[in-house]
């Protein structure tokens, strides 16, 4: 593969395309980079972010994670650095900090495969979506980032998935034969839409996730789909050898904008016979089969760290549970008041992002210790709420409550819809309340500090 193929596709055509000048209007939100998530899932929930956090974005493109997680950020003494090689989307990612008047980015034009010599230091977290599956060496690529990675560090990982991608592949083919004239980068862009625009309806694109009117898709998404000089994906098994067995990494996945359960058999499979078969095998087993029955996956993203532990517990009583987004009933209170009114009833909630339904079996002590969820309270507080508020509890050990309990928070969890957090770490503000709370730069002194280039 030839690397200038691929710097000279980002230098014609930054990925994804973003107008700066839409900051002023709103902040989008990228799943992998909401800081409570991170704290939940790589610090034990004990990270509250506020002091010495120092985060890599390795391959920042046009600069959504790094813009969401600055913004997140920008109340700390958090240091971020934003690195790509591309100087066509590095000048858009830093115009858009600018724009947002972030000071706490630092911008440097350079290789991931560099990291080793460029003297950045060593990062808490590494954010690394969409690169290494487009590098000739993406092991070579690992290795770099865990030579900055600190010990107590975590990656978040996202690279193409085989299964997925199928019908993106049967077009790259297409396009190589097609091209294999000797086009020049603006003929292929052309031709590429041509085809799209042709393809009948037996072609398995049309029936692709991704797939919508060519006329309304950026070019920079048509070349980067369909015409890339290096492309290769992955299937969950793979990503376990590699990470987990090779490199010596605990997984943690995560399906885009639904959670866990799109790497959980049971998030797809309904006959109970089956069900019971899968649940026997191992987690990366469980996994491999959620990717196979569900066909679609075409990104693979999730957390990687050294330490097996790195999850926050619910064995934890000092940990605080809070809703966060996910099912449309997403509030203790309300959720103990529909089951007062429906007793011995299933709820049966659904998640307006991805469709997928749970279902909340009630459990001998369940409402009343929904009633105690505030977000702010601990499961020991929660717990000692519930005895004090009702008097057939008194006696009810912490482990009868968890175990209780615990079927709930693993309903909601699944869809990263209950997280925990240690409580003396404060709250964290859903997206919809960071959105509200972003725009305060629109406040500030014309003259505040600039980000700078490295």
């Amino acid at each position: 593969m030839d690397r200038n193929a691929v710097r000279e596709q980002y230098e014609a055509y930054p990925y994804p395309e973003r107008d700066p000048e839409a900051e002023k209007e709103r902040l989008l939100s990228t799943w992998p980079e909401q800081l409570a998530q991170i704290n939940h899932y790589c610090f034990r929930g004990r990270r509250d972010f506020r002091s010495g956090f120092r985060v890599l974005i390795a391959g920042g493109g046009t600069g959504d994670a790094t813009i969401y997680l600055a913004e997140q950020l920008r109340d700390t003494d958090a240091q971020l650095v934003y690195l790509d090689w591309s100087g066509a989307s590095l000048a858009i990612a830093q115009r858009r900090a600018q724009i947002r008047k972030l000071a706490n980015i630092r911008f440097v034009h350079g290789s991931l495969l560099e990291l080793p010599a460029l003297g950045l230091g060593r990062f808490d977290y590494i954010s690394c979506t969409g690169v290494l599956h487009h590098l000739d060496d993406p092991e070579m690529g690992l290795e770099s980032l865990l030579s900055v990675l600190d010990t107590d560090g975590a990656l978040n990982i996202l690279v193409y998935g085989r299964y997925g991608r199928a019908a993106v592949y049967q077009l790259q083919d297409l396009m190589k034969i097609i091209n294999g004239d000797g086009a020049d980068m603006r003929q292929k862009l052309e031709r590429a839409k041509a085809v799209l625009a042709s393809l009948p309806p037996t072609n398995a694109w049309t029936r692709h996730r991704l797939n919508r009117d060519p006329g309304s898709m950026q070019e920079a998404e048509i070349y980067d789909l369909f015409l890339h000089a290096q492309d290769r994906a992955y299937t969950v098994p793979e990503l376990y050898e590699w990470f987990g067995t090779r490199a010596g990494l605990h997984l943690q996945f995560s399906r885009l904008n639904i959670g866990r359960i799109g790497y959980q058999p049971q998030g797809y499979i309904r006959a109970p016979a089956l069900l019971e078969i899968v649940s026997r095998l191992p987690p990366a087993e469980q996994a491999a089969v959620a990717e196979l029955v569900a066909g679609d996956m075409d990104l693979h993203s999730f957390f990687a760290t050294r330490s097996a532990d790195a999850a926050a517990s619910l064995e934890e009583l000092d940990n605080v549970p809070f809703f966060y987004g996910g099912f449309e009933l997403n509030r203790g209170p309300e959720l103990a008041a529909w089951m007062e009114k429906n007793p011995g009833r299933v709820a049966e909630l659904k998640d307006a992002r991805s469709g997928l339904v749970g279902w909340v079996v009630p459990g001998k002590y369940t409402r009343e210790l929904l009633r105690q969820l505030d977000g702010e309270r601990s499961l020991r507080e929660v717990f000692g709420g519930a005895r004090a508020s009702e008097p057939a509890l008194a006696g009810v050990t912490d482990a009868e409550l968890l175990n209780d309990f615990r079927a709930v928070y693993e309903v909601f969890n699944a869809v990263d819809g209950m997280l925990l957090r240690h409580r003396s770490v404060p709250k964290f503000p859903t997206t919809a309340e960071l959105t509200q709370l972003a725009y305060r730069w629109q406040q500030l002194p014309q003259d505040m500090p600039r980000t700078r280039p490295s």
